[in-house]
């Protein structure tokens, strides 16, 4: 069964790598933010279009490793309708999911990520995108980076 999940998990993931969902230049933006993991050399740039506290779209452009692509397309299709608090909320729990491989509620398809604590270089191209979101979040359109990251 655990063999089975994993390669479900790893089917996932290079769907989203291959075909990466929302991946195009938002012009109209509310607000963005730049990533950069120099351990792996991935590159995003992540779009938000806000209504209020609520993400109205998401996007991204970029380059990096597959886990980079996948968690930024699972990102921006799981934050979709969401509000500033519901992202910020599952920023923790992602973050804690891929430093433990265990998880608290529901985190639905970002669950494909839990094993990547497996791999403490892959650490950091997995929250990439979160780093970038929560930036954005906050107003700074700067680049963020994972450098930071106690792995």
């Amino acid at each position: 069964m655990f063999d089975d999940l994993n390669d479900l998990y790893q089917q996932v993931i290079l769907d989203h790598c291959k075909k990466p969902r929302n991946f195009h230049e938002m012009p109209q933006a509310t607000c963005s933010a730049q990533g950069h993991n120099p351990l792996c050399g991935d590159q995003l740039k992540l779009f938000l279009a806000m209504d209020g506290d609520t993400i109205k779209d998401a996007s991204f452009v970029g380059s990096g490793c597959c886990i980079s692509k996948a968690s930024a397309s699972l990102l921006t299709a799981f934050a979709k309708g969401k509000t500033k608090a519901d992202v910020e909320k599952m920023f923790t729990q992602v973050h804690d999911m891929v430093m433990t491989g265990k998880f608290t509620g529901d985190v639905g398809k970002l669950a494909v990520f839990a094993g990547v604590h497996k791999y403490p270089a892959r650490v950091k191209c997995a929250i990439l995108a979160w780093h970038a979101v929560m930036g954005a979040l906050k107003g700074d359109a700067g680049s963020v980076t994972t450098e930071s990251e106690q792995i």
